[in-house]
């Protein structure tokens, strides 16, 4: 007579399975990818129809890029590196007039961007990196601090300190206004080489 082969018990094993993902799902912490730390204007609709707003040329850092990647800045070919781009934007937003090739105030200086929808998107980072770069290298000067230490007390403003340094590095006025705001234009961008 052949003996009965002995079952294992498997009845709570869909039980034991369910606990385990739970109680995974619950402990696990997501990532969360920030994205692009950029303020987008108002929508279009909230700004009035009838309001022309006029900006003087002297006033805009023009930067464009084609399908090619290659670079326009001022409307000269730039084959620099994205650590001389952001001097030249700096040396354009700091200078406070004393050139009359240059913006009247950092107030006043923007930083015009506009890429090609064939543009790679390396090249888009790279470009807009170069651009905010110079952008916190001004604010981190000012609050007499490192970039990497702007960057770091700009992401926890709940600190008395943080905030302190980062109103000195923004250039706050008693009035709550900026000295020096990131005025960086994207443009939307033209259709020429891309799909």
């Amino acid at each position: 007579m052949p003996r009965p082969t002995p079952d294992i018990p498997n009845a709570s094993m869909a039980d034991i399975a369910f606990l385990l993902l739970t109680f995974f799902l619950v402990t696990t912490t997501v990532a969360n990818d920030k994205g692009l730390q950029l303020m987008l204007p108002p929508p279009p609709e909230a700004i009035p129809p009838d309001v022309d707003i006029k900006i003087q040329e002297r006033n805009l850092f023009k930067i464009q890029v084609n399908s090619f990647d290659n670079v326009l800045v001022e409307g000269d070919p730039f084959t620099g590196t994205p650590a001389e781009l952001s001097r030249m934007i700096r040396d354009f937003v700091l200078n406070n007039g004393a050139d009359q090739n240059s913006s009247d105030s950092p107030e006043k200086a923007i930083v015009s961007y506009k890429t090609d929808r064939g543009t790679s998107h390396k090249k888009f980072i790279e470009i807009l990196d170069a651009a905010q770069s110079a952008y916190y290298q001004i604010y981190a000067d000012n609050a007499g601090v490192s970039v990497k230490r702007w960057l770091d007390l700009s992401s926890d403003l709940s600190d008395p300190e943080n905030r302190r340094l980062y109103d000195i590095g923004r250039g706050r006025r008693p009035d709550g206004t900026i000295t020096y705001p990131m005025n960086l234009s994207i443009a939307e961008p033209t259709k020429v080489g891309g799909n």
